[in-house]
């Protein structure tokens, strides 16, 4: 049972405060994860802001999906994935490239799943990828900007991947249908 608390604007720390009141704008409620993020104004504002940063890089809906539920699904995030998943039919994301992300199956195009591969490398290596991994990506229509904006993804998942885990993080109420757990290997 996690011991971080999940804050509302009422009770976030006085410099989170403004924060989760700019989420419960753009959501129309203040999801589960901005509340535990709350107790650290400093991180709540760095996963807002990298949020905006990627949705504004170089990627397309598509693509911007493919990057964070690769992520969240190597990191097995009990809450992201759901809510990742809402995300995407919210953008209108192809129901295949939705259900290939969540189950671990192969993308419907091959670009995509180039790009899938190589935020898999990036998050498995650490960022140690190949020569021959960075050249099949960039054959595949990619460039280096690419491979930045893919890291960019990256810090805004691991602030969140990281903090539902040790959060154990309550799925809102729009997440539940989504419901997923990770594959037993």
């Amino acid at each position: 049972m996690s011991t971080l608390k999940i804050h509302t604007v009422e009770s976030a720390p006085q410099e989170s405060k403004a924060l989760l009141e700019k989420s419960q704008e753009a959501y129309g409620y203040v999801p589960n994860l901005h509340g535990a993020l709350a107790e650290s104004p400093g991180l709540l504002e760095a996963y807002q802001s990298l949020h905006g940063l990627f949705t504004q890089s170089s990627f397309d809906k598509d693509e911007l999906t493919v990057v964070w539920q690769t992520i969240n699904v190597a990191h097995e995030c009990h809450y992201c994935v759901p809510a990742h998943t809402a995300i995407a039919h919210s953008m209108q994301i192809n129901e295949v490239i939705i259900d290939a992300l969540r189950n671990g199956t192969v993308l419907p195009s091959v670009k995509l799943q180039a790009l899938h591969e190589m935020t898999l490398s990036i998050v498995h290596n650490r960022g140690r990828v190949t020569d021959a991994e960075l050249e099949a990506f960039y054959a595949a229509g990619y460039n280096q900007r690419h491979v930045l904006d893919i890291i960019l993804g990256l810090s805004q998942k691991v602030i969140s991947n990281y903090t539902n885990h040790i959060a154990e993080t309550p799925l809102d109420e729009g997440f539940k249908k989504f419901a997923w757990e990770a594959a037993i290997v």
